[in-house]
């Protein structure tokens, strides 16, 4: 994907948090660039399946994101750089076929729309689940 495709997209992300609603035309925008992933996505924030784990004092954060399938497997994630799934290794590095995973785009989204589950732990435990990665 162009670097004018990621510019585009974050003038929608942009957007998006500013009014915490999402347009028809931003929707289209965004599905045009990301396709399937970006339905998915949206399925994972519907179902409140995005953790934004920030770590106190630091304020420091990473995102648990909850899959789809019926196992609700969890995945960490950066959201502008990284997912620990199995599709942002296979996809978007190796194949370079997608901008982004699904989890990814589900925090993105949450985050935009401001229905992120907010979880507060000690540095400590943020320092754990970092360490899983």
């Amino acid at each position: 994907m162009t670097s004018s495709s990621l510019l585009v997209a974050e003038t929608i992300w942009t957007e998006i948090q500013s009014t915490r609603s999402v347009t028809d035309d931003q929707l289209s925008i965004l599905h045009t660039l990301f396709g399937k992933n970006l339905e998915r996505a949206s399925r994972i924030v519907d179902q409140r399946g995005v953790k934004k784990i920030s770590g106190e004092p630091s304020g420091r954060s990473i995102f648990q994101i909850t899959g789809e399938s019926k196992k609700k497997e969890e995945y960490l994630c950066f959201p502008e750089h990284y997912c620990a799934c199995y599709s942002f290794f296979y996809d978007i590095v190796n194949k370079r076929e997608q901008l982004c995973c699904k989890h990814q785009l589900a925090a993105r989204l949450a985050v935009s729309l401001g229905t992120c589950v907010d979880v507060k732990v000690s540095d400590e435990q943020l320092a754990y689940l970092l360490a899983k990665l």
